[in-house]
């Protein structure tokens, strides 16, 4: 079902736009190209965008499901990490100093925003105890976002003609990507995914709690060591690429849950794949709201994760009692 819906997402991103090109013009250009316009859009313009969703939606997933499963905290987000926070930072600070504006450049700096504040927080939560890890790491991740977006909103006001060029970023978006950017963060999202595999066995056993997990013979720290770091990797490459995406990595886990059951092997690789697909759904919703312009996709997953956040928490709690 969920390959079925990555396909059918794919190829609404490839067909549908300012100009719709029928699917069967579409096949024609990714198969055998004649230099036609349709051919133009689809190769230089559709596929690049469509890539950067999948990668950025897949990359939210995975982490997210990360995430929660480390926390034992089903509205666990990987932005607590101040991943997003960081990115932003360092972007706004790259524009306003350095006057940087090349989309390449700037994936670069958010890849070194994210990472940096994600070792900030990492560092302040690691001396802390076993149990505790997790909140500590929610609340120093939680301080240092609201530092690094108090900062960026100080530099914003010194230079307000940094302000268009950081908005376009900040909003969330694949339009205007290309193989360039794609190739500055796969390595580190590739890095990322290796490490995420690497223990996803471990997250069922923390799911039945640290003290019984630790008795079977898993070790804690290291299994924790890498989902962060593999967290890290992750969102800060989605948001150096396509900007902060709000909620995907919150929700994604959640419907692959419902899908495939309590089993995190299962649960991760499936929000890898359920987080694409909410990505290139909202942007191909976005270019659909009020063609021929576009709203940018993180306008419409913010518009679609929101509803979908409360009704999950209302519905746990329905549950609850």
């Amino acid at each position: 079902m969920l390959t079925v819906a990555l396909i059918t997402v794919i190829g609404g991103s490839l067909a549908i736009g300012a100009r719709s090109i029928p699917l069967s013009d579409v096949v024609l250009a990714l198969l055998t190209p004649s230099g036609s316009e349709a051919d133009t859009v689809v190769r230089d313009v559709r596929i690049p965008r469509t890539l950067v969703g999948v990668l950025a939606g897949a990359a939210l997933g995975l982490s997210g499901a990360l995430m929660q499963g480390h926390t034992r905290n089903p509205l666990a987000d990987p932005g607590i990490l101040g991943v997003n926070a960081g990115a932003a930072f360092a972007v706004c600070l790259g524009i306003s100093v350095f006057g940087i504006t090349s989309v390449t450049n700037q994936v670069w700096l958010g890849l070194l925003g994210a990472l940096t504040a994600s070792v900030i927080v990492f560092l302040g939560g690691a001396t802390r105890g076993r149990e505790s890890a997790p909140v500590t790491l929610a609340l120093i991740g939680t301080v240092v976002t609201a530092v690094l977006t108090a900062l960026t909103s100080a530099v914003l006001l010194l230079d307000s003609a940094t302000i268009t060029s950081f908005r376009y970023w900040t909003v969330g978006s694949l339009a205007g990507r290309g193989l360039g950017e794609i190739g500055a963060a796969l390595p580190f999202l590739l890095s990322g995914v290796v490490l995420a595999m690497a223990g996803v066995r471990t997250l069922n056993a923390v799911a039945l709690g640290e003290e019984l997990a630790a008795s079977l013979g898993n070790r804690l720290v290291l299994a924790r060591l890498i989902g962060i770091a593999a967290v890290a990797l992750l969102t800060a490459s989605a948001v150096a690429i396509a900007g902060p995406l709000m909620f995907i990595g919150l929700i994604a886990p959640h419907i692959a849950r419902g899908i495939t059951g309590p089993d995190y092997v299962l649960i991760v690789p499936s929000a890898a794949v359920v987080g694409a697909v909410t990505v290139l759904a909202a942007d191909v919703l976005g270019r659909l709201v009020i063609r021929p312009e576009e709203v940018q996709v993180g306008i419409i997953a913010a518009l679609l994760g929101g509803p979908l956040f409360i009704a999950f928490v209302r519905r746990r709690r329905l549950t609850a009692l």
